[in-house]
């Protein structure tokens, strides 16, 4: 199976693409789709550069799910409001290329890859960098879109388990699978 996560971002998008076979884990690709071309006050713009970036990634990689970061509010509401249609834009993206789309919070993806929710970026890079055998750590957004990936390689298949038993809620506000 092939899964690509995805880190939004209005300026900066990561997206990490693993194969998964069993337990073992195997690296594609991973890196940003950047919106900086686009003029910053121009929200459509930068929207339509992840919506086409995330269908080409589709295209080139051709995963069999996507996994997304779940969004916070956070102290200031108009980022929010923009990471929310960065976020956007990125789902509907995954899901007009007929992926199905799961979803994880920040908290659960550091719990999985760094062994506690409030780790640092550079314990997650250095985490996904141990995890996949890479030659660097990946930039951290590249990171978090590999650890949102990674987590739903090994939590995706035990809600999986637990859905076809019928033991799993059929919604969970810290996990979701929507097509």
């Amino acid at each position: 199976m092939r899964i690509l996560g995805i880190d939004p971002g209005l300026r900066t998008t990561g997206f990490g693409v693993l194969d998964v076979e069993g337990s073992a884990l195997r690296y594609v690709a991973s890196g940003v789709i950047q919106t900086s071309s686009a003029d910053i006050g121009n929200l459509p713009a930068r929207l339509k550069i992840l919506f086409d970036g995330i269908c080409e990634l589709k295209a080139r990689y051709q995963p069999d799910s996507a996994v997304v970061e779940i969004v916070f509010v956070n102290v200031n509401p108009k980022a929010t409001l923009l990471l929310g249609q960065a976020r956007g834009a990125c789902v509907t993206a995954l899901v007009s290329c007929d992926l199905e789309v799961a979803e994880y919070t920040a908290l659960q993806m550091k719990q999985a890859v760094a062994g506690h929710g409030r780790a640092a970026k550079e314990q997650v890079q250095a985490m996904v960098q141990r995890l996949l055998d890479l030659p660097s750590a990946p930039r951290p957004d590249a990171a978090d879109a590999l650890g949102l990936a990674i987590t739903h390689a090994h939590a995706g298949r035990t809600i999986d388990r637990l859905h076809a038993a019928g033991l799993a809620r059929s919604t969970n506000s810290m996990y979701r699978r929507t097509r």
